[in-house]
């Protein structure tokens, strides 16, 4: 059995550097000149939404901790002490995601510091805040619906994987291995939430992880650290006594699609029934079309799981 990771104060100074790391990459990306300066002043600065975090677990980087970033794509690449932590995950656990819509600004730091933290490229997201509007004039009103992947109790995409290359550890989190997938893209396909998409760069399935890599060091996934109001919380559905969880069985809570039978594991207070049903797409830059070209430049036939010239 793996050992349960030990979560830190989230007093911060670890979590204040990511924010301020998270906040660089995304104003490098719009071109802002500063965003150099961003990582080393925003570690002594009071972040928005620091009082916020009085309700989350008690999670963070380790003060004065250097962590090393998930570039290297393979699941197999942070494992941490455990060979095999990545693969299994924790046995016991149970991690879920709960998301408060009333404490949502739709700032998009989740959405850079998720970028940042594995990796991603441009065009395609692992996590977004939409930004929707609700009603019909003049009586409408703003929302923002924080996706990502919902780490299903009965993932729809797994079944579907000719290739095995997508499975479910232990403790819940659904996995991709990279070297497996080659990108036919059934299981994006299969996802009744729109939370795959088809990398342009490595031409294989992605998604989030809820950062497996950072929650096997004893980490909160990088969406969750970097939230400035508090509206995400991650945690152990497992235990009763953990924050997030005494939340779910308190607070009425919702999730999306609820009809599909996949019963995910990321859940949401003030979600609107219009919203639940009908939930807006995580958004690419890539059409379905040049993604399609990108998945038949590989020409693998997918029904078999070959390359079509072997089959």
């Amino acid at each position: 059995m793996n050992a349960s990771p030990q979560f830190e104060d989230p007093a911060a100074k670890g979590r204040r550097n990511f924010l301020g790391k998270a906040l660089g990459v995304a104003a490098a990306t719009m071109g802002a000149a500063a965003a150099a300066t961003v990582g080393a002043d925003a570690a002594e600065v009071k972040q928005p939404g620091d009082d916020a975090f009085g309700d989350t677990p008690e999670a963070l980087t380790p003060a004065g901790t250097d962590y090393e970033l998930a570039h290297d794509r393979s699941v197999y690449a942070y494992t941490a002490k455990d060979g095999n932590l990545a693969k299994e995950g924790f046995e016991g656990k149970r991690w879920g995601m709960l998301i408060d819509l009333r404490k949502c600004i739709g700032c998009q730091a989740c959405t850079a510091a998720c970028k940042f933290e594995n990796n991603i490229p441009t065009g395609v997201f692992r996590t977004w805040v939409p930004d929707v509007e609700l009603g019909v004039y003049p009586d409408t009103k703003r929302a923002f619906l924080p996706r990502l992947c919902n780490h299903c109790e009965r993932p729809s995409c797994i079944e579907v994987c000719p290739a095995g290359a997508t499975w479910q550890r232990k403790d819940g989190i659904v996995e991709i291995d990279y070297d497996l997938c080659w990108g036919c893209g059934a299981c994006v396909n299969a996802c009744p939430y729109d939370a795959r998409f088809i990398n342009p760069i490595t031409k294989t399935a992605d998604k989030c992880t809820f950062c497996s890599q950072r929650v096997d060091q004893g980490l909160l996934p990088a969406c969750v650290e970097t939230c400035v109001g508090g509206a995400r919380q991650f945690g152990d559905l497992n235990d009763p006594n953990d924050p997030m969880t005494k939340q779910v069985l308190s607070e009425a809570i919702q999730q999306l699609k609820p009809g599909t039978g996949n019963e995910p594991r990321v859940f949401y207070i003030g979600l609107t029934t219009e919203l639940q049903n009908n939930p807006p797409g995580i958004p690419t830059l890539w059409s379905k079309e040049q993604q399609d070209i990108d998945r038949n430049d590989h020409d693998w036939d997918i029904a078999t799981g070959k390359e079509a010239d072997h089959v």
